[in-house]
């Protein structure tokens, strides 16, 4: 469904000239090549295939830009709900859509810019371990590189805590957003659509960060000796493979199909091919 919808946003000129759907066609397009990465990574892990040192660096340095420029657009379509709500008459002249391409720029350059710093850490330490890289599993190689130099840990938790200040934020935005609009009575009703669209986007946002909640704890627990290194190994497993995967299902048909605009082109698509066949 991801591709079909990215198909709908960048074939219509109506569509992707909206701040909202040009940050939901670059999460969407941001989930897409995580997902395809990783399963490369999970295929070629299945077949026994050992990747050279240098391939390795690159798959994990991309599923690590992928992953964060995901998260750090989930975060900005949150902002962007939170000024279109609180300020309608000015949203236009604030998120433009020239001012939107140049944010979808800079959240692609921070993406990067963590990675970065970590991959040159590691290799300045000289933490990747020859045997993890053979694997090149994530999972891994994340927990043989926390059983490293100080630096390589310093470099997590400061990750760390960037994750759970921008969680932070975002929660103080739903905070204001529910106060300032609690007297409108637009969360009456349960089925409202305010009241499904904070549901919706209160899932999107446990399901992408609970697993880097999860993540921290295991590590932190690992770190301190509670906890065994193979126990961490399934832990850390379980997350990347079923608990990150989850909101990049959900993402599509959560925030994708529920706009009236993108299900109509995409209904117009069905009923054109279908009237196509019986004539």
């Amino acid at each position: 469904i991801i591709p079909t919808i990215l198909f709908v946003i960048f074939s219509r000129f109506s569509i992707r000239q909206e701040t909202r759907y040009m940050l939901l066609g670059n999460a969407l397009l941001s989930d897409l090549i995580y997902l395809l990465f990783y399963t490369l990574s999970a295929a070629l892990n299945a077949a026994h295939v050992h990747l050279p040192k240098e391939a390795c660096v690159l798959l994990l340095f991309l599923l690590a830009v992928a992953y964060s420029g995901g998260l750090f657009t989930a975060a900005a379509i949150i902002l962007d709900t939170y000024i279109a709500i609180l300020f309608p008459l000015r949203y236009i002249a604030i998120l433009p859509p020239s001012r939107t391409k140049k944010i979808i720029v800079l959240l692609w350059m921070c993406s990067a810019a963590f990675p970065v710093i970590f991959f040159l850490v590691l290799s300045s330490t000289h933490s990747f371990a020859s045997c993890a890289l053979e694997t090149c599993s994530v999972p891994v190689i994340l927990i043989l590189t926390l059983n490293g130099t100080d630096a390589v840990k310093l470099c997590f938790w400061l990750s760390t805590m960037v994750i759970f200040l921008c969680l932070s934020l975002i929660f103080c935005c739903y905070a204001i957003l529910y106060f300032k609009t609690k007297q409108s009575g637009i969360w009456e009703s349960i089925c409202s659509r305010a009241s499904v669209t904070f549901l919706m986007h209160n899932t999107v946002l446990f399901f992408y960060f609970f697993p880097l909640l999860a993540l921290f704890v295991e590590s932190f627990l690992r770190i301190n000796s509670v906890i065994r290194l193979q126990t961490g190994i399934w832990v850390s497993l379980t997350v990347f493979n079923v608990l990150m995967i989850l909101p990049k299902v959900l993402f599509p048909f959560l925030y994708g199909l529920r706009y009236r605009e993108i299900s109509a082109s995409l209904k117009s698509i069905v009923r054109s091919k279908h009237l196509h066949l019986v004539s």
